[in-house]
């Protein structure tokens, strides 16, 4: 319902789930090609390439702890039909969840000693989640992108990437933004950017660009492409 009182028919964008799933995405994809370059004993190394996993690990938890606070409970009970396939979607994330165990434990022996051992046991079991995790995110952009369009409000969805941007550490921000922007349409660019306050954009201009190039090239630099 407008304020005017008039009856509107605006729908959430809900293609946004999919420009988030690009990052996870690309960075399941990188993470264990650049485990594997670690040298054997380089331990400022290792931590560096740790960080980035273990903010990995907490950036799929976060997108899906959101989901199950936010999205789902509204989905079981508009979507009833498709109750089943919201019921996978939690089963999933537990599932993921449990992938990823090996790799928070394993973290911080490899962050001490940069064992070469330790490092391809890590790069291994995140091959593995990486075929559970790109299971779900096909499922989601199939099945459930078009039931939060459907049965979700406009407020609702935003209120998810609220309560996400509020929980992002502001160290982290432009580096956030760049990686959701690295892999977008330039609609899809447009878009993001659009919902981001005035001075956040110019703070992406003038230094988040530069910074996240930055932190790009020290992380992927050791697979002399990305």
């Amino acid at each position: 319902m407008a304020a005017n009182g008039a009856v509107t028919s605006a729908r959430p964008y809900a293609d946004e789930m999919l420009i988030i799933h690009k990052v996870f995405r690309r960075e399941v994809d990188l993470l264990p090609q650049i485990i594997r370059t670690v040298p054997d004993g380089d331990t400022a190394r290792a931590a560096y390439v740790a960080d980035a996993v273990q903010n990995y690990v907490g950036g799929l938890h976060s997108h899906h702890s959101l989901e199950d606070q936010l999205v789902w409970p509204l989905l079981h009970e508009r979507a009833e039909t498709d109750d089943a396939v919201v019921t996978r979607m939690e089963s999933q994330h537990k599932l993921i969840d449990g992938t990823l165990e090996v790799v928070v434990e394993l973290l911080p022996d490899w962050r001490k000693d940069a064992d070469p051992g330790v490092g391809l046991k890590i790069a291994e079991v995140l091959e593995e989640h990486r075929a559970v995790l790109v299971e779900h995110l096909d499922d989601e952009e199939a099945y459930v992108v078009p039931l939060i369009a459907e049965h979700l409000t406009v407020e609702e969805w935003d209120a998810v990437g609220e309560r996400g941007l509020a929980e992002t550490p502001k160290n982290r921000l432009l580096l956030v933004l760049g990686a959701i922007l690295e892999d977008a349409t330039p609609a899809e660019r447009k878009h993001f950017l659009g919902k981001v306050p005035a001075v956040g954009r110019l703070m992406w201009a003038v230094v988040g660009r530069r910074q996240y190039a930055r932190e790009c090239r020290k992380l992927r630099g050791s697979l002399g492409g990305r």
